[in-house]
């Protein structure tokens, strides 16, 4: 194995689409959401455990999940677990980690991925990227993976490229869009040169370094000017002052729309990013009239068909004539909504939150 290979997982989300369930307190990432036996953040180590040694995966968290992560995933050393303070967006948690590995290893090469995606395909996610290891190291460039879209999809980014390649896979990126309207993303499909954007980056520690430099320069300095406590016990009191100084901005936005270096490698593994309880309805197990109810044991539907439940396990739970709604109940609170409007989550969590504070939340 590669003692050059590097993975950080971007875990600082609070996950407000999969309310009640996933709270700020415990969102998503730290949840067994698709009833395997075991989170997601867990599954997410499990998979970059195939690409490089324990000991060089860092998981970036919010300061207050620190003690989810060490209980999730027992294997993590203190230092492999990196806080922020304050939410700022991926561009910070990028930079945070990747200055943090290129301290360590000025020859590190580096894949970042959210924590909360769900691979069907492990082997070929594996075999991808450790490609995109090696070409993003061989050509000092910037590697994202994108998904071979399956429909127009509003809900994704999506990343157009064109025939001129490196490695033979890897296209030269054109534009990056972020969720298009449907009409729009019908014409991506047509047009046949647009793959879905996954979130998931690879690059050398030197070039993601230099595109910092070159595309966010403040962001740069500030991360450049922690290099002395990288990797000692003042690191953090430096980095939480580091973040004070951070803009809110996305690695997308901030490095890779901009710069000219960027490849994307077409990828196949069973992907899906796990952002709305439509995705989580696509990829669970459904009965002949379509429920999907997780978990099962005391859930008794008469006349009710293409629901998505998930309940506490130890409560009785009847439905009768529902037809295409979530249902959904956590933390003392229960949610029925129509599973066509599920978009609607996020401003119910701030409706609850004005009326009744952060005690739901």
């Amino acid at each position: 194995m590669n003692k050059n290979y590097y993975a950080i997982i971007m875990a600082g989300g609070i996950g407000s689409r999969f309310w009640p369930i996933s709270r700020t307190s415990h969102p998503k990432q730290f949840i067994d959401i698709l009833g395997t036996g075991k989170t997601l953040i867990q599954n997410t180590y499990e998979r970059f455990l195939k690409v490089c040694p324990k000991e060089n995966i860092y998981v970036v968290t919010n300061e207050n999940y620190t003690k989810l992560v060490k209980t999730q995933l027992p294997d993590m050393e203190d230092q492999q677990i990196l806080t922020e303070p304050v939410m700022r967006n991926t561009a910070p948690c990028v930079a945070y980690g990747c200055f943090k590995i290129e301290n360590l290893n000025p020859d590190a090469a580096i894949v970042v991925a959210p924590s909360d995606q769900q691979i069907l395909d492990e082997d070929a996610f594996v075999n991808s990227i450790l490609r995109s290891l090696e070409t993003a190291t061989a050509n000092d460039c910037l590697v994202t993976l994108g998904i071979k879209p399956s429909r127009p999809d509003t809900g994704y980014g999506y990343i157009q490229y064109t025939d001129n390649t490196i490695n033979e896979d890897f296209h030269k990126v054109k534009t990056f869009t972020e969720k298009p309207t449907l009409e729009i993303a019908k014409t991506f499909i047509q047009s046949g040169d647009f793959l879905w954007n996954a979130g998931i980056f690879v690059w050398s520690a030197k070039a993601i370094v230099k595109a910092f430099e070159q595309y966010l320069p403040d962001m740069h300095e500030i991360f450049a000017d922690a290099r002395p406590v990288y990797n000692t016990e003042n690191e953090r009191s430096h980095i939480n002052q580091a973040y004070q100084q951070c803009i809110n901005i996305s690695i997308d936005y901030g490095v890779m729309e901009k710069a000219d270096n960027v490849y994307v490698l077409p990828s196949d593994f069973g992907w899906s990013d796990l952002g709305t309880w439509a995705s989580i309805y696509d990829l669970a197990e459904k009965d002949y009239v379509g429920n999907a109810v997780i978990p099962s044991e005391k859930v008794i539907m008469y006349d009710s068909s293409n629901c998505m439940v998930n309940v506490p396990g130890e409560k009785l739970v009847i439905l009768k004539g529902l037809h295409d709604f979530i249902v959904v109940e956590s933390n003392n609170t229960l949610l029925i909504c129509p599973r066509d409007q599920e978009q609607n989550v996020k401003q119910v969590v701030a409706d609850v939150k004005s009326k009744f504070g952060a005690k739901y939340i």
